[in-house]
């Protein structure tokens, strides 16, 4: 996980809807915090190796990240996000809700506050093999975002070196002759190689990763 800046909201609730849910924050202002809609309006082709979200971290150290639940109240009804452990939401980006000016519930008591930040991450292809470009060409693509959004300020924003793979456990990836293996972490390490990049070949990991993450 790539977490590009920290931004604060200590959004307080104005209405309790429930015991156990309260009013947060306009949808709005989660979408302009981490402008995924900036992100969204970009091309596909300039977007598609990478992902952005929200991070949720409570200042109440006794709150687990994954006991939040965000939910969007929107003209057709609801719809949940749910916290990984990590703080890392599942954020769905919906214009129309944008639009509509949509508000957020949050399964938290009142008074309690939430840090929110953002993450950017690799998109992990599907299944176990995939072509060298498809996964470490996010390192080049989210680097070109980071500088687009960041402008003359560029020099200052952080530069993403590598792609990490992160296994459940110990695990194998060949690249044509060559075999990588997890460290520790089960974790494996790909910085971007230029005969690599102009030969793309197969990359096969011996199981699925659990998640490609940028650093």
């Amino acid at each position: 996980m790539k977490k590009i800046a920290l931004l604060m909201l200590a959004v307080t609730a104005s209405h309790a809807f429930a015991a156990e849910e309260r009013e947060w924050a306009p949808y709005t202002k989660i979408v302009e915090t981490i402008k995924i809609d900036k992100f969204h309006a970009q091309p596909l082709a300039d977007r598609d190796k990478v992902v952005l979200y929200p991070i949720v971290k409570p200042q109440n150290k006794a709150i687990k990240s994954s006991d939040v639940v965000l939910t969007v109240i929107h003209s057709s009804g609801r719809q949940p996000m749910t916290v990984r452990p990590d703080g890392r939401v599942n954020f769905v980006y919906n214009p129309k809700w944008v639009a509509e000016k949509a508000g957020m519930v949050i399964n938290q008591a009142k008074g309690e506050k939430m840090d929110v930040s953002f993450g950017l991450d690799a998109v992990l292809p599907e299944g176990t093999q995939w072509n060298y470009n498809t996964l470490v060409g996010s390192v080049g693509q989210a680097n070109a975002l980071i500088k687009k959004e960041a402008g003359m300020l560029s020099v200052f924003a952080p530069k993403i070196k590598s792609v990490d793979l992160v296994f459940a456990k110990p695990a194998q990836v060949k690249i044509g002759a060559r075999t990588l293996a997890t460290d520790a972490k089960n974790r494996i390490r790909f910085t971007p190689d230029e005969v690599l990049t102009k030969e793309n070949p197969l990359m096969v990991a011996s199981e699925r990763p659990l998640e490609a993450t940028l650093e």
